[in-house]
């Protein structure tokens, strides 16, 4: 579209289905770079992305043609895919239903990358659940904790 200028970060999370710890050590750079081809080939610009075996932190540059929704769904089924054509893992892999998106001005984009980077640092003090609840909060996002996870 002619003459329309954004600067649209989102913060995207979103977690194994059922929070399970199977996105492995071994092979996590591989799946990352994966999933940067995703985000690169739907348009969109990859600035982060990190995480721990049981969730994922994804920092994008977010054109305004792109539904958030039809990239986390190209995300999160072309990824599920890959893993399983990969065997990665015994059985099937799923990411969990939903995500959390969470938007920042430019001026924030430098913590946020620092914060993503350093996932494993953060997972030492607080789980998975506490750091996406404290997301939520401060976003003041209303949600129903009997809806934030499925549990297995």
């Amino acid at each position: 579209m002619a003459n329309t200028y954004t600067q649209l970060y989102i913060q995207i999370v979103f977690a194994v289905k059922g929070r399970q710890n199977l996105v492995s050590t071994i092979w996590k750079d591989e799946l990352y770079k994966y999933i940067t081809g995703i985000v690169t080939n739907e348009g969109q610009k990859l600035i982060a992305i990190n995480g721990m075996p049981d969730h994922i932190h994804i920092l994008i540059g977010l054109k305004p043609d792109k539904s958030l929704s039809d990239l986390v769904r190209a995300m999160k089924a072309n990824s599920s895919r890959f893993i399983n054509e990969k065997r990665w893992i015994n059985g099937k892999f799923e990411w969990q239903t939903g995500f959390g998106a969470f938007s920042y001005s430019h001026s924030q984009l430098t913590n946020v990358i620092n914060y993503i980077q350093k996932q494993e640092e953060h997972h030492k003090k607080k789980t998975f659940k506490e750091e996406y609840l404290d997301f939520l909060k401060a976003f003041n996002i209303d949600f129903k904790n009997e809806f934030i996870f499925d549990d297995v």
